[in-house]
């Protein structure tokens, strides 16, 4: 018979008090490690569970006109956001149902957002009013209330919307943002640095998908962008807008622009172009009519461009306002024969009455006069087409100008060596054929076109823009003899330009006519008119170019454009409260008897 054996109490209890220590060693080294070590890990997770980082767009800055009319602002506006993780948690497809009618939004598009794996931050409506976001406020708290969760993890951003006050006015030269308020054309696009601002944050913190309002927020406050104030007058671009739509029309042209310029500073004070379109409504304009034509369509200017070759030869001493020049019917030159754009005999003409009658065959006879041999007045005319602008842009920045084109007097062939001096074989676009007329108007000193007068900034510092370049292009004593020569295009009853005088006042203009090329047939087709003048001529204050493309009802610059000079001249002289001088033009003959 066996002994039963009891076993050591003492023993069993070392081996219960040994396993009870290794269970409280792993407790408490697990404690070590969620309270010391990982401490800070588990506290940022809980953080980023807990706080929401929102961005706070800055307001853009406004752009308003030279009398501080507001021409693009913006308001204040809201971006619904939701955090989809907290939505997740509840019933996504519950608040896609109760938020859509509110945001006018699709609740499946909605819903699929919602669901968006892993993300903390959506946009489900963009720009809406603030009296969306006070009610969704208004059913958060009525759903809190009644214990629902249907709108939890829903939050609004500040967020700007860009309106425009003025609508189509100055449209195509202000522009337009795109969905995310970043400048998209125009100078909204130009000055999207100095408008946009700088984006602030704020931090605050959220309980169970709702915003906690005792507790602190902390982030950076947002600067708000630049006003920027332009040197256009709403009222002289209202009128020339009004004024070019309703030739357009008319004539049954593709399109027509104005542009009006300060001749003492350079300062443009419209810059009109037809069709336009409505910033507020980008969904029904035309992408065609978006543009701004006067710096981004490029054209041959005809008749208009003969004021430079005037002032070139008057300044190189080769001819003056009476010289003679016999204009025959048809001139030969290279492998061509040159007429006039009417049928005539021999005209025995003054040079200004070359210029009044406009003869392209009076003009390629006075520019041969520039150099000794044909390339050597080529190379001289060359040089004072520069200097007037032609081939460079303005320096105004504007995106999508064109510098126009002027080959180097080398590469004009046989044709365009004959065809420059009247204005075609070259191009350039509407702003600088005005500063043309500029610079004859400001005794042959061209000043930079300049379309901002200055910029004022949050802190309310206003800076002045910098001054505009000048650039002595002839003598102040050539400048008055092409203006004199100028007002015979308009005073006399031969003058082309005779529809543009307005009575009171002495004018100075050139009309143009030119063949109009045509990138869709890749060749001439149709003409564009012109007329561009200023007043008042014995002391130059204001310049107005307008330009008509392919019109098909008429095609004469002194018949289509002239008349929508008068006008828009006639509405900025008194805008401006310039008066007449009520002296008489100069009397500078036009013909001569042999």
């Amino acid at each position: 018979m066996r002994t039963l054996r009891l076993g050591d109490p003492k023993r069993r209890l070392r081996f219960g008090l040994i396993g009870l220590g290794v269970v409280l060693t792993l407790f408490v080294g697990r404690i070590v490690q969620l309270q010391a070590l990982d401490a800070s890990a588990y506290a940022a997770d809980a953080n980023s569970l807990r706080m929401q980082t929102v961005r706070l767009p800055a307001d853009r800055g406004a752009i308003v006109d030279a009398n501080g009319v507001t021409l693009a602002s913006s308001v204040d506006a809201y971006d619904i956001t939701a955090d989809p993780t907290q939505v997740q948690q509840y019933n996504p497809t519950a608040t896609a149902l109760a938020l859509a009618p509110i945001v006018a939004g699709d609740p499946v598009k909605i819903e699929e957002q919602l669901r968006t794996p892993k993300s903390r931050y959506v946009v489900l409506a963009k720009q809406v009013d603030p009296a969306v976001w006070t009610k969704i406020k208004e059913a958060q708290k009525r759903l809190s209330d009644e214990k629902r969760d249907d709108l939890v993890g829903i939050y609004a951003s500040p967020h700007s919307k860009r309106v425009y006050p003025a609508g189509s006015v100055a449209a195509n030269l202000v522009g337009f943002v795109n969905a995310s308020d970043k400048g998209a054309g125009g100078l909204e696009l130009a000055l999207d640095k100095q408008l946009a601002g700088r984006d602030g944050s704020v931090t605050y913190e959220n309980s169970l998908g709702r915003q906690i309002p005792t507790a602190g927020k902390k982030g950076k406050d947002a600067v708000s962008g630049d006003t920027v104030q332009l040197t256009i007058d709403r009222n002289i671009q209202w009128y020339a807008e009004q004024m070019i739509a309703r030739k357009v029309a008319e004539a049954g042209a593709e399109s027509g622009t104005v542009v009006v310029q300060d001749v003492k500073s350079g300062e443009v004070l419209a810059m009109a172009t037809a069709p336009g379109f409505d910033p507020n409504n980008l969904g029904a304009a035309n992408a065609a009519d978006m543009g701004n034509r006067p710096m981004q369509e490029a054209y041959e200017p005809g008749s208009t461009s003969k004021v430079m070759t005037m002032a070139a030869v008057i300044q190189e001493g080769k001819a003056g306002p009476e010289t003679q020049v016999v204009v025959p019917g048809t001139l030969p030159r290279a492998d061509r024969v040159f007429h006039d754009d009417v049928d005539h005999g021999t005209w025995y003409l003054t040079l200004n009455g070359v210029l009044a009658k406009s003869s392209n065959i009076g003009t390629i006879l006075a520019a041969e006069k520039l150099g000794p041999n044909q390339a050597a007045a080529n190379a001289k005319l060359d040089e004072y087409l520069r200097k007037f602008g032609m081939g460079s842009k303005s320096g105004i920045g504007f995106p999508g100008e064109t510098a126009g084109l002027l080959p180097p007097p080398q590469k004009w062939d046989g044709a365009q060596q004959y065809t420059i001096p009247f204005g075609q074989g070259l191009s350039l676009n509407s702003l600088q054929a005005t500063s043309v007329f500029q610079t004859i108007a400001n005794g042959g000193v061209r000043i930079n076109p300049t379309l901002v007068k200055g910029t004022t900034g949050p802190d309310g510092k206003v800076r002045p823009a910098p001054a505009p370049g000048r650039t002595e292009v002839v003598s102040p004593e050539t400048a008055r003899m092409v203006a004199d020569m100028m007002e015979s295009v308009v005073a006399d009853d031969e003058g082309t330009g005779n529809k543009a005088q307005i009575p009171g006042y002495r004018v100075a203009g050139k009309t143009g006519t030119a063949n109009r090329v045509d990138p869709k047939v890749g060749g001439y087709n149709g003409y564009t008119s012109s007329f561009i003048g200023f007043a008042p001529a014995e002391n130059p204050q204001i310049v107005v170019s307008v330009t008509i493309q392919a019109p098909v009802n008429g095609k004469w610059g002194g018949t289509l454009c002239a008349p929508v000079f008068k006008d828009v001249m006639s509405f900025a002289l008194q805008t401006r409260k310039i008066p007449p001088a009520g002296t008489k033009s100069p009397d500078i003959p036009v013909e001569w008897k042999p």
